[in-house]
């Protein structure tokens, strides 16, 4: 994940404060010294590394540690601070304009994932009640055309194309058939280069000048550092970019990317690719990364996550079913399938403040795995057997074990863990409606719960 390093790192430079009365100017230097060390191995702009440690420590230095915080926590809130001023005070978003369509000019270099993420944002206001449409404005590289129509039709949103003609007169009459048809975004994907030169730029311009689009927003490779920087910084003093779609924050980035491009180009990123499915794209918050940066996860962002996952109505029958102690396999597994909507474990667990520090990869890959087995083991499940997970007797679980290629201690497993859900759920059940005078009822023994699938 994203500034994993960084993050570790970081934590580290503040365990070692935890243990001290007050600050002292000596205590600050050295930490600073390790922030850092970190943040340029992070791949963050030397100056920007540089103003940062500055500002942290001036800051720092000579301030009294308020009662209810310790030393390190009063460094973290300071750290906090300036890594949301230097990422943006606030999560920069498109503003429409009050007579629509909104036009948003996507570009970048070939491979930055340009087109990909025309359809991840064309996804992602189609999701919000917009009515996007998108613009085939790349007639130059092989394939192009029909790549935007692959991804746009996975998006559920329209593709205006006119083959290989003139781009700015595909991105005119794109505009023209928008406004006829309803669409209130415009999005034109144009024309990459493997390297910025004199072409690109003269055709982006001239794009630009005849159609004014609302925003021009530029795509990068998180992956490429400080590369990623320098080539935003070169599309902005040519063509006056509006904000950065960094992707890839997923992988195996530094990081350097995000913390350095509003700093360097003074333009704000707005949108983060998260992953490989064409709904994994963020709003860029710079005070929810600041909070994953310092290992405070970010519950905000997984409570979006869990809303865009989980429909309301449902929410509410499951709901009802755990009340009335009706839940059964086939619901676990729907809860399941949920849960993957909202990606991986290990971006889950990044995301729960004091957890990720906690669990490492391997028991994170564990619990990757045993999601896959019991999805197999309830599947390899007879209707009657999933409503009714009491009539596995001995031979069905050889036979559920053989069809999920899982063995039988494993189906025992599930059902145990399964059983004491049920057992828990009844407790609850008979809370409804009555009024305790004491406390709640007694839990059973969780013991064994923790490597639950859900």
């Amino acid at each position: 994940m994203a500034f994993e390093g960084l993050s570790d790192k970081l934590s580290a430079v503040f365990k070692k404060l935890k243990s001290k009365g007050k600050l002292s100017e000596d205590d600050i230097k050295v930490a600073m010294r390790e922030v850092r060390l970190a943040l340029l191995e992070a791949d963050v702009n030397y100056k920007v590394v540089k103003d940062f440690v500055k500002g942290v420590s001036e800051r720092s230095v000579g301030v009294e540690v308020l009662e209810s915080l310790t030393p390190a926590q009063q460094v973290i809130k300071i750290v906090n601070e300036e890594l949301c001023k230097l990422m943006g005070e606030e999560n920069a978003k498109i503003d429409f304009p009050s007579k629509p369509p909104c036009v948003v000019m996507m570009c970048g270099l070939q491979g930055s994932g340009k087109t990909t993420h025309s359809a991840k944002i064309a996804k992602y206001f189609k999701d919000k009640g917009h009515r996007p449409l998108l613009v085939a404005c790349d007639v130059y590289r092989p394939a192009a055309i029909k790549q935007l129509q692959v991804v746009g039709e996975k998006a559920g949103v329209p593709v205006f194309e006119m083959g290989q003609i003139d781009p700015i007169e595909i991105a005119k009459k794109a505009i023209s058939h928008a406004k006829d048809h309803g669409n209130d975004l415009v999005l034109l994907d144009t024309a990459g280069r493997l390297h910025i030169d004199e072409t690109l730029m003269n055709e982006l311009k001239n794009i630009k000048s005849e159609v004014n689009p609302n925003e021009i927003l530029l795509v990068v490779d998180a992956m490429t550092g400080q590369d990623a920087v320098n080539v935003a910084e070169s599309f902005n003093d040519a063509l006056g970019i509006d904000g950065v779609v960094l992707t890839k924050l997923d992988g195996d980035t530094r990081g350097g990317a995000a913390l350095s491009v509003l700093a360097v180009t003074g333009k704000p990123v707005k949108f983060a690719g998260i992953g490989e499915k064409i709904e994994d794209l963020e709003l860029f918050h710079p005070e929810r990364m600041a909070s994953r940066i310092l290992g405070m996860g970010d519950v905000l962002t997984l409570i979006d996550k869990a809303q865009a996952s989980i429909n309301e109505k449902d929410a509410e029958k499951m709901v009802k079913k755990f009340q009335e102690n009706k839940f059964d396999m086939n619901d676990l597994l729907e809860q399941m399938a949920q849960v993957k909507k909202m990606g991986p474990i290990k971006q889950i667990v990044s995301m729960l403040p004091g957890v990720g520090d906690k669990i490492n990869d391997e028991q994170l890959d564990e619990g990757e795995k045993q999601m896959v087995r019991t999805e197999a083991i309830i599947r390899s499940m007879t209707k009657q057997e999933r409503e009714n997970p009491k009539i596995i007797n001995p031979s069905r679980k050889r036979r559920i074990a053989s069809g999920s290629g899982t063995k039988v201690e494993d189906v025992n497993k599930l059902l145990k863990q399964f059983e004491m859900m049920q057992k828990m759920m009844k407790q609850f059940g008979g809370m409804k409606g009555k009024k305790r005078r004491k406390g709640f009822p007694k839990l059973p023994n969780l013991n064994g719960m923790g490597n639950m699938p859900f």
